[in-house]
């Protein structure tokens, strides 16, 4: 399986696979909006092949310290249960690492992102930008940073408009 950059002509494939995966949820206008926004990263916004799957990272912070916000991660449903979201992770992950980023941070299942080396923030003295996120707030750290900087997490400005 193929996982690539999103170029320009995906967009709406995008959408298409989005709106499938969250049954036209927020989610589809939440990419809009970090696509126009400061935090978006053009590196760390991946497909899978043919756009079955799309996985994005944006610009967020602990504190001050830059780290990445993870999400959403969509998988057309037709290929759910595939590896698609699997290889979506793992290529987003090293793309991070490469890019020497220190921490993703997410907000989803404890079971299924455990399995990327993911982990509660708690644990690590990090805070959701909303209390009743802490038992599905995570974190990854990257690279060999043994220093995960600690403090409240912010997403970028458009995850505010939800």
């Amino acid at each position: 399986m193929l996982i690539r950059r999103e170029r320009p002509s995906d967009i709406d494939a995008i959408t298409a696979v989005t709106s499938a995966a969250f049954k036209a949820g927020p989610e589809v206008q939440l990419i809009e909006w970090l696509r126009a926004d400061e935090g978006w990263i053009p590196e760390l916004s991946l497909v899978a092949d043919g756009v079955i799957g799309h996985v994005v990272c944006t610009r967020g912070y602990v504190g001050d310290v830059p780290a990445l916000g993870l999400g959403p991660l969509s998988v057309h449903p037709d290929h759910q249960r595939q590896g698609v979201g699997k290889a979506l992770m793992h290529s987003v992950i090293g793309a991070a690492e490469a890019m020497n980023e220190k921490v993703i941070v997410l907000l989803g299942s404890p079971d299924y992102y455990s399995r990327y080396g993911f982990r509660l923030a708690r644990e690590f003295g990090i805070t959701p930008p909303v209390a009743e996120w802490d038992p599905h707030f995570q974190v990854r750290p990257l690279g060999t940073s043994d220093e995960v900087p600690s403090g409240a997490f912010r997403y970028a400005e458009p995850f505010n408009r939800l």
